[in-house]
């Protein structure tokens, strides 16, 4: 700011004293007028009594050969104002709504006292105080002198400014507001600071600046215009980069060393270190479970951190702050012991199980598998939620790998060891129908565990029921328990057993060696299933069927409905099966029809035992070429023959 010459000072102080001189007779108020110090009140004449006397008189006066109003008249004419100057002037006078000034002007100005109050609202002049003002007028319509106090400030912080600006100084300045695209600085003037000026990385957050003072480069400057643009990122980076080599210098894998959260992430906390940033996973942050960094640090946080990993081609700092604190698992052995009961929190869920923290650092794992005696948990969500205490057993420590496992139910009497007590094999036992599958139906016990009926333990007739449709959640059922595997936690139940096996019936009617007539219900591949009689069916292999060719073709000759006499080779009444054959009835009526030719040819006498035999012998060759012939095709074609082959094929195929 510049202020105007000096002699415009000299002038107006010279007619200050003047005006003083006028209404004080004597010495000059502060030295102001050191012609004032020549003239000799003794050299003055006696002053007469009326005014034409004085007048007279008045104007006899002299020094150096001027009359005194000759000095005055010249002084005041001597200092000019204009209007646009700054000059220096006393505060005469501080009042409520204005503040009095005085710059040696034949009148005092006067300034609205608005402009002398600060930010904090408090006043900064003070009576005799000499201050800087900016002349607006010099007479306005009522002839008063117009000054102001901030125009004058206005004017000097430009010149300020225009110094700095040529000298590539820095000034300083106050963040009063938010404008659009950046904000507004008071550095004497309103200046602008471009958001992207602020700090060294776009700051989203601009109002957290507001009220601050920083020291700013000038980038641009117009005062023309009005137009300055500041810079706080270029003296950020000059910083940063002077502490960078610093940094560089001296940092290495290992060191701990201090620094400032300069940002928080989802996944850690970047760090500065001086120039340099560091990144401090949040899994570096601490031994326990964090779901964000800002659980523990905050922006402007110092702390000490270990440098973990340095990349020094990348300039890449890795830190860690847990690991300047102790490691929770090199000592779980001695609070932990396998068996003990505990309490933790439940801080995560994955389809697989619940982690629990038993202290920070300390997490075990419960598995579903481990969750519940009863339940047949699909996902843990079923049983625990995030934040949950439960209680649970420590099943197995593995300190090196850091893992625990946990068992929730083990808190609870296995209830598979009170199930083979209670309900031994072959014992009723009722219970509630929890779900139906095409395979079986769930029934729950009052003990808590479900048992599976088998769909071939609903009924004697496994064809005759579907469980989906025979039975809904909610029945009542009665069933006998079929077995108890602890290990493996399965409970066997069966309805069917409830009632007698219609097929011991069936084995005692129909005995092996029993000829019956059958009915074809069914063909396939490898024989016919023919209906005895209602519920009892019986397999016919395709190799003890009689006929010519291959057995496989005798199957094409055969239809539905068709009936055959046979034989019943077997009874399997564990898979409710018999076994038939027709070669096999032909067969033992042959040899029924020789006992009876036998026993007819002894009682006659027509002819000799001799001839008898013979002829028997002819026939039995006969029909032993026969039978040899048809087994060489059977096993040509892949087919056995008799019960055993007969049986064979029923074994692989359902009655």
């Amino acid at each position: 700011m510049s202020v105007q010459n000096q002699g415009v000072g000299e002038e107006r102080n010279r007619s200050s004293a003047s005006a003083s001189a006028k209404k004080v007779p004597g010495q000059a108020p502060n030295g102001l007028l050191s012609r004032r110090e020549r003239i000799s009140v003794s050299e003055l004449p006696e002053l007469p009594s009326d005014d034409a006397d004085l007048e007279a008189s008045g104007e006899k006066l002299k020094e150096d050969g001027q009359t005194f109003f000759d000095m005055l008249e010249q002084s005041q004419k001597e200092v000019k104002f204009q209007e646009g100057e700054v000059v220096e002037g006393e505060v005469i006078q501080v009042g409520n709504d204005f503040i009095t000034v005085d710059i040696g002007y034949k009148s005092e100005g006067q300034i609205s006292t608005s402009e002398f109050y600060d930010q904090k609202g408090e006043l900064l002049v003070a009576q005799n105080d000499h201050i800087l003002v900016y002349i607006e007028k010099v007479e306005d319509d009522e002839g008063r002198l117009i000054l102001s106090k901030e125009k004058a400030d206005v004017l000097r912080a430009w010149d300020e400014i225009s110094e700095a600006c040529e000298k590539d100084e820095l000034v300083e300045g106050t963040i009063v507001a938010k404008v659009k695209g950046g904000l507004s600085v008071d550095i004497g003037v309103k200046a602008f600071l471009p958001g992207s000026q602020v700090d060294i990385r776009p700051t989203k957050n601009l109002d957290q600046y507001i009220g601050k003072t920083f020291k700013f480069k000038i980038i641009k400057f117009n005062k023309k215009r009005g137009n300055i643009v500041l810079s706080r990122r270029l003296l950020l980076m000059e910083e940063r980069a002077r502490l960078k080599e610093q940094t560089l210098a001296q940092i290495e894998e290992g060191m701990v060393t201090e620094g400032v959260i300069k940002n928080l992430t989802e996944y850690g906390a970047f760090i500065d270190l001086g120039g340099l940033d560091g990144l401090l996973h949040i899994t570096d942050m601490s031994w326990g479970r964090i779901k964000h960094p800002s659980e523990v640090f905050k922006v402007g946080d110092k702390v000490r951190v270990k440098v973990l990993k340095y990349d020094e081609e990348k300039e890449r700092v890795s830190l860690g702050y847990k690991q300047l604190l102790p490691d929770p698992w090199d000592t779980v052995e001695q609070r932990y012991q396998v068996s003990n009961r505990v309490k933790g929190k439940v801080v995560s869920l994955t389809d697989y199980g619940a982690f629990v923290e038993l202290e920070p650092g300390v997490e075990g794992l419960v598995h579903v598998s481990e969750m519940s005696w009863t339940q047949r948990v699909k996902h843990p969500s079923k049983l625990v939620n995030e934040g949950d205490v439960v209680e649970a057993v420590i099943l197995d420590i593995d300190s090196g790998n850091r893992r625990i496992s946990l068992g929730m139910k083990q808190i609870e009497p296995n209830p598979w060891d009170l199930l083979a007590e209670k309900y031994p094999v072959g014992s009723k036992v009722k219970g509630v129908v929890k779900n139906t599958t095409d395979f079986g139906i769930f029934v729950g016990v009052p003990e808590g565990v479900d048992g599976l009926v088998h769909v071939s333990d609903l009924s004697w007739d496994n064809k005759a029921i579907d469980p989906n449709t025979a039975f809904k959640k909610g029945d009542e059922l009665e069933c006998i328990v079929l077995s108890i595997d602890k290990a493996a936690e399965k409970f066997s139940l069966g309805v069917k057993q409830l009632s007698t096996d219609p097929w011991r019936a069936v084995a005692e009617k129909y005995p092996a060696g029993t000829r019956v007539k059958g009915k074809v219900t069914k063909i396939a591949d490898f024989g016919l299933f023919l209906e005895i009689e209602p519920g009892v069916e019986g397999l016919l292999h395709v190799s003890e069927l009689e006929g010519d060719g291959k057995p496989k073709d005798r199957l094409k000759t055969v239809a539905e409905g068709q009936e055959f006499d046979c034989m019943i080779t077997s009874v399997d009444l564990k898979e409710h099966k018999l076994s038939l054959s027709v070669k096999a009835m032909s067969r033992a009526e042959e040899r029924e029809n020789m006992k009876t030719y036998a026993k007819q040819s002894a009682s006659s006498s027509r002819a000799s035992f001799g001839d008898l035999l013979g002829e028997q012998f002819a026939k039995l060759k006969e029909q032993g070429g026969e039978k040899k012939e048809g087994e060489s095709e059977s096993k040509g074609d892949g087919s056995g023959e008799g019960e055993s082959g007969a049986k064979g094929e029923s074994d692989g195929e359902p009655s």
